[in-house]
This record gives C-alpha cells, structure tokens and sequence, in this order.
C-alpha cells in the first residue's frame, strides 16, 4: 500500500474527492441513458443482456487501443484474481441487473435505490485496505442506506407482496457488484494506473463479452435514441468514467471516497427529467435529499 493511498494528505484527499465527483457525474447519467436503451415494457428496445454485454465490448475495444497507446506494463501474475472479480462487479454484475432491471421502474426510482451503493463500497473498501471509519461515519452511511430501502418499500407496488419488487432486487444486487468491483478496482489503483485498471478488467472479459453480445444483438428496428443510450453507456459509464472514479478512490481513500456516491441519486434525478420527461414528487425529492444530507456529515466524520 502506498503512503499516499495509507496516510493520504490534505491535498489528496481534496483532489481524490473532485475526481471522485467527476466520475460519479459521468456515472449519473447511467440509469437514464439505460432507460433510454432497455425502453419500456410497452415499447421495448434493446435486451438487457445486449446493452451490458455490448457495452462492456466497445468499452474493451477502446481499452486495447489505450493500453498499447500508453505502452501499458502486463500486470503481475497476482493482480489476474483481482482484475477478474473487478471485471465481474464492474463489467457483467452491475450492468446487467441494472439493465434487466430499468425496463421495468422509471430512472427517478431507480436514482434513490443506488443510494445504497455508498455504505456497500465502504464497507468493501474498509475490509481490503484496512481503513477504520468511525462510529459516526458508519451511522452516517447506515442511514442513508435505511432511507433508500425505505423508500423502495414505500414505492413498492401490489406484485411486491409487501416488500421489495423484483426490479428493486436487481438494483441492490447491482449496487454489491459494483462495491466489489470499485473497491477491488481502488486496491489495484494504489500501485497500477488507474486507466489501465479498468481497461485490462474490460479486456480480460473479451472472450465472454464477445459472443454474448453477438448471440443477443436487436433483431428489430430501434429508437435513434436507444442507440445514443448505449453509445453513451459503452464510452463514459464503461470505460471513461472509470478513469476519474478509480483514480479518485486511489488518492482519496475508497471509504471517504465512496461518499460522493451519495450526491448520485440527485443528479440522476435531475437528468432523468429532460432526458426522459419523468416528474419528481415530493416524496421522492424528500428521500433523495435526506440520503444527499448523509454525505455532508459522513464527510466531517474521521477515517483512520
């Protein structure tokens, strides 16, 4: 572990923050742009399987060409285990449970549950780096946590039987890949670029990605828009946001890092209204503003 990412200092911790901020704008616009791409049960577009696999395939082929451009090293003989269960959160978990999942809940909805993915990536990052958050910090991400599983029990339609839909489901799953995958994707960031991380996870998981999306490419005509939704998921929620994001996490800390994701359901909410024509209410509005309030307190609270 480097001294940096151990004992970070002031200014990176400052500066690990802002790219932290800067790759969880990019990855905000996930959701919406997935709605965009997976269509609704009524006017269904791409499969899920399809935009994940897809993604992860024009994200690896842009990766390639990065890696031999940067004349990037071959990472160690013990960094494979690691690059192959960050690619298993960050490039098969999480998009494909969000992708099955975003046919069937709006992007608003959808915004308020990734509220949870803080707490799970602190607790990942804690555990591989050894990093002792304090009482008040866990209180802090735990709430925040209680309020997303809140307001998905109180949005919970009548198929639910009284708990969580399916689709809620997937997204929580969704939300554990992808704590896996940042906080194993953080560890190697401390002594591998932080770019290559995500480009060498993305290339290893070629020979499954591949014939996946090949077997699940759309058969019938789709949306102009569909397609500007998985452009924009291949390139910058695959392959560049990752570059801000791990590199935030390596200078930052992954457990004071992580909670910048708490700002994420707000803008996704935001961009989920033009991009969409979805409408806030109160109540969520109400939600997703008690969960970004977690992060200001969480923020001030010690991290050893």
């Amino acid at each position: 572990m480097s001294a940096t990412t151990a004992h970070p200092t002031a200014h990176a911790t400052a500066r690990g923050l802002w790219l932290g901020l800067l790759g969880i704008a990019i990855f905000s616009v996930t959701l919406p742009m997935t709605r965009l791409a997976v269509g609704t049960p009524d006017d269904p577009q791409m499969s899920g399987v399809f935009i994940a696999m897809g993604r992860a395939v024009v994200a690896g082929l842009l990766s390639i060409t990065y890696l031999v451009a940067t004349r990037a090293p071959w990472p160690r003989r013990g960094d494979w285990l690691a690059l192959a269960i960050t690619a298993g959160g960050v490039v098969f978990g999480f998009p494909l449970f969000t992708s099955v999942a975003m046919r069937h809940v709006e992007a608003v909805h959808a915004s308020v549950i990734v509220g949870v993915l803080p707490l799970a990536t602190a607790a990942v990052g804690a555990l591989l780096h050894r990093q002792r958050p304090s009482l008040g910090f866990w209180l802090c991400a735990a709430l925040g946590s209680a309020l997303v599983v809140g307001f998905a029990l109180l949005r919970a339609g009548p198929n639910a039987g009284g708990g969580l839909a399916l689709a809620d489901m997937l997204l929580l799953a969704a939300m554990l890949c992808a704590a896996v995958g940042y906080g194993y994707g953080a560890r190697l960031s401390q002594y591998m670029q932080p770019e290559h991380v995500i480009c060498w996870a993305l290339v290893i998981a070629l020979p499954l990605t591949v014939p996946a999306a090949t077997q699940s490419w759309p058969q019938a005509d789709l949306h102009t828009r569909a397609w500007w939704g998985f452009a924009y998921l291949a390139v910058f929620s695959m392959w560049l946001g990752f570059f801000a994001w791990y590199r935030g996490l390596a200078l930052g800390g992954t457990v004071r890092v992580s909670q910048v994701q708490l700002v994420q359901p707000f803008l996704s909410m935001l961009f989920a209204v033009p991009l969409l024509g979805e409408r806030l209410d109160a109540v969520t509005v109400g939600f997703g503003l008690a969960v970004i309030a977690t992060v200001f307190a969480g923020k001030k609270m010690p991290v050893r």
